[in-house]
């Protein structure tokens, strides 16, 4: 037995020894890109369970578990990761990864040029926010981004009524008429998003945000007059990857987020991520002793990533969202003096009703709204994208289905008076497409992209878009001194269904040529060709109220609203283009200049005409195109490897302007479109950022917009010039929603490397803020529909970690600023208006959790 013991032991033993002289060291240092160490970076082997920490010197050391070829990651808080591929190396030569600082706004690669890019080198206007800065600061959604990148702007009233604009163009300002396109195309992984009610939904997973400003169409699938939105989010890994969030705030705000990644075999990886949002509501309802304006989203996304080889990726992406909050309702904000009879004054008529409001002062955040405020929604799709690497280049295939499904409830007299029941516009939105793009290099100095994109949409009411008067409605209504308005009943439950049912195909051929003349001077011609054909099918019932023989009734009710049927089909043909020139002076100064034109294809009335003399008019129901004409000259310099300084200057003209109406008549619902002759938007733009210590970072972004009507000579009158002329001239007058001036600014100072709960990272101070001067807030100029302008100053502190535990602080609008985000006729225009309130302050808590 002790023969055997000893036998075991030694054989162990010279194992043990055989074993250990196998096992080599692997040794190395983490650097910054200034070949400086960078203390206590987290290191890991891929392939194996392996994590460990750098010393103070960068310097480290470890026996692997698994033999080469694996990978070697390292992060830091302040950096962004590296990794290299350890294959045949010999243990006995050390590694160097090299950590490059990580801008707090702008991350340095772009993709909106269909390549990986330096920002600097790409001659477009770009503004980037990368995920982690939408993470850290609260920008859950484009809502949000518009605070960052000033040359936003957004205005939503509920989900339906949102419009995104980019230096003042993009969609009608107001409420929502589904048949024209967005002027701002929105993409998510090369998918183009044709409902602006996207742009309500929360942030799910996202990688990186590109803004690009100036007309786009010789890139993108579709065309887009005014910028776009590229969204990335971030792809399955081949290792295993998590990540969880939690927040907690003031108002009973709860908001959840993590994803899942990981291989499922060699070639197959797949993501899982989920965001959810909860709040309280921020206004008192004193009808239903409730508080209204919560929020509500759940969002989830999957993906799944096949690589076959080493030349082709294959993602199969999939994402479902619903909303449901009783929310979005407006507050009543003042009344202006209109033009018709005293007695058809908003004062007079609350009065003979006995009616007064809860509360005139718009924020003390009070209504007593009877009708209840309804916006749910869910939205979601499937695609399937293809890269191949083709020639010198790669072969990309999107294909895409999306839905939209729209349940709203609206109470648009924005009183607790019976004045409109119902109003409701119920929807189902399809959409598809197809994009088949190429991009690369036919030699060192010559480089191209050739695109063919088709797009097809269909909405339809779901089932119908209901208004209905209520026993108020008589006094609004009311235009004459005549007794027969008081007739009991005369209008209670008379109302209209609308089946608004509209179809288009769109189909394009777009390309970009980028040409090296010199080595520092560069031409960029871009061309698209453009196709789109629309039809739309409207009809309009009344039904209810008094059922009666009485001719001068009938009148009166007919007055209000009437039977409407027309149909309306257009085509149309665009060709476009744009020529750019840069010059690189030197590695520090990048200039271009740029000469586009674009085009907002034809529109359709999808909400009904205006009468009259008792009869629609026709000829509003196609809306002609928009013509754009734009330049653009720029310069993007780096004064020091740790600063960026951009300053862009535009003008563009754009005629036959379409603009979004909100009619007296009740019986158009959402008001109608039209076109403007001419507008004018022109402007500068500042961006900066600098690293000015390792500590601290600041940046700033400042937007100057100068947006008129150059000729609109049969707009429709402001809300105080109501009962005068149907129509006036307003050439010269200020462009909606534009302000004169806007701007963001932050900056962060953080410790150097420490510790919380065991782990390293970094403590750090930030604060960002957001200015914006008053604008006009009705597209025919009002002395009454002006937002005045306001600052908002959003501060957090915490603890950051790449791995680990992460924990912030943070508040929004931290002065309690009172501001409106849009003001707004109340329908009929009867002189009242109502709000769209800002957040008040809000603060909380929120930590993350990362395993990499």
């Amino acid at each position: 037995m002790h023969k055997i013991i000893l036998t075991t032991t030694v054989f162990l033993l010279t194992l043990s020894a055989i074993y250990g002289q196998q096992k080599a060291t692997l040794r190395g240092q983490i650097v910054d890109s200034e070949n400086q160490p960078v203390p206590f970076a987290t290191i890991t082997i891929r392939e194996t369970s392996q994590r460990f920490s750098a010393d103070a010197d960068g310097k480290f050391s470890v026996i692997p578990t698994e033999a080469p070829p694996f990978r070697i990651r390292a992060v830091s808080v302040g950096y962004r990761a590296a990794e290299i591929l350890f294959e045949n190396q010999s243990f006995e030569d050390e590694i160097t990864l090299r950590l490059a600082s990580e801008n707090q706004v702008q991350e340095v690669i772009v993709t909106s040029r269909r390549r990986q890019e330096q920002l600097q080198d790409v001659p477009i206007p770009i503004s980037v926010v990368s995920g982690k800065f939408v993470e850290e600061s609260g920008a859950f959604n484009v809502n949000r981004i518009k605070e960052i990148v000033p040359s936003v702007q957004l205005y939503s009233s509920n989900p339906r009524n949102t419009g995104i604009s980019i230096r003042g163009l993009g969609t009608t300002f107001g409420l929502t008429n589904d048949g024209i396109d967005p002027g701002v195309g929105f993409y998510v992984d090369g998918v183009y998003y044709a409902r602006n009610a996207v742009t309500t939904l929360d942030f799910i997973d996202v990688e990186q945000i590109e803004v690009l400003r100036g007309p786009q169409g010789t890139l993108f699938g579709k065309n887009t007059v005014a910028g776009a939105f590229n969204i990335t989010t971030r792809k399955p890994t081949f290792h295993s990857t998590a990540d969880a969030e939690v927040s907690y705030g003031n108002y009973g705000f709860v908001q959840a987020k993590g994803s899942i990644s990981g291989p499922i075999t060699n070639k197959i990886a797949a993501r899982l991520s989920f965001s959810g949002t909860q709040r309280d509501g921020l206004i008192y309802n004193v009808a239903t002793q409730k508080y209204t304006n919560e929020l509500n989203n759940l969002g989830l996304r999957g993906q799944v990533l096949y690589q076959p080889s080493d030349k082709v990726d294959v993602l199969f992406a999939g994402d479902l969202t619903r909303q449901r909050p009783d929310g979005y309702a407006q507050v009543f904000a003042g009344v202006a003096p209109t033009l018709r009879a005293d007695y058809r004054q908003f004062e007079n008529i609350i009065a003979d009703l006995n009616y007064d409001l809860p509360s005139r002062n718009p924020f003390d955040r009070i209504i007593d709204h009877d009708t209840p405020w309804r916006s749910g929604q869910d939205l979601g799709g499937l695609s399937a994208n293809v890269d191949v690497k083709l020639g010198g280049g790669t072969l990309t295939s999107t294909t895409a289905w999306r839905f939209w499904n729209w349940d709203p409830s609206n109470d648009r007299d924005f009183t607790g008076l019976q004045a409109l029941a119902l109003s409701q516009a119920p929807s189902r939105h399809d959409q598809w497409s197809q994009e088949v793009r190429w991009a690369g290099d036919f030699s060192s100095t010559l480089s191209a992209v050739f695109g063919v994109y088709v797009f097809g949409q269909k909405l339809d009411a779901d089932p119908a878009h209901t208004e209905q008067a209520g026993v108020d409605q008589w006094r609004f209504a009311q235009s004459s001194t005549s007794p027969l308005w008081q007739t009991p009943g005369l209008f209670d439950g008379l109302g209209i269904r609308s089946y608004p049912s509209m179809r288009s195909f769109s189909g394009a051929l777009f390309t970009q040529f980028d040409w090296a003349i010199l080595p520092n001077l560069r031409l960029l011609p871009g061309l698209r060709l453009n196709y789109d054909d629309k039809s739309v099918n409207f009809r309009r019932e009344v039904f209810g109220g008094l059922q009666t023989d009485d001719p001068a009734l009938i009148a009166l009710q007919n007055g209000l609203y009437s039977n409407q049927a027309f149909e309306a089909s257009v085509d149309d043909t665009n060709l476009s283009g744009q020529v750019t020139i840069a010059y690189k002076a030197s590695e520090k100064i990048n200039t271009f200049a740029t000469f586009s034109t674009g085009f907002k294809p034809v529109g359709l009335n999808l909400g009904g005409l205006p009468n009259q003399n008792g009869e629609p008019m026709l000829e509003l129901a196609v809306i002609r195109p928009e013509r754009v004409t734009h330049y653009e000259v720029g310069i993007k310099t780096n004064p020091t490897p740790s600063t960026q300084l951009n300053l862009t200057a535009y003008n563009t003209d754009v005629r036959d302007y379409q603009t979004q109406v909100q009619a007296a008549d009740l019986s158009v619902n959402r008001g109608y479109l039209a076109n403007a002759e001419k507008v004018r938007v022109r402007g500068i733009e500042l961006d900066a950022n600098a690293r000015v210590q390792d500590w601290l970072s600041v940046y700033g972004s400042l937007a100057y917009t100068d947006g008129k009507y150059v000729t609109f000579t049969n707009a429709p009158p402001p809300l105080e010039g109501t009962g005068g002329p149907s129509f006036v001239d307003v050439s010269g007058g200020r462009l909606p929603g534009i302000s004169e001036w806007a701007t963001s600014f932050g900056a962060e100072v953080k410790s150097k490397s420490a510790r919380f709960l065991g782990q390293r990272g970094e403590y750090f101070f930030a604060a960002d803020g957001f200015y914006r001067s008053t604008f006009s807030s009705n597209p025919t100029p009002s002395a009454y529909l002006v937002v005045p302008g306001y600052t908002l100053v959003n501060p957090r502190i915490g603890f950051r970690s790449q791995d680990g535990v992460s924990v912030t602080v943070w508040a929004r609008n931290i002065f309690d600023k009172n501001y409106f985000e849009q003001l707004l006729p109340g329908a009929g225009n009867a002189g009242h208006y109502a709000g769209v309130l800002g957040d008040p302050r809000t603060y909380g808590i929120t930590l993350r959790y990362a395993w990499r």
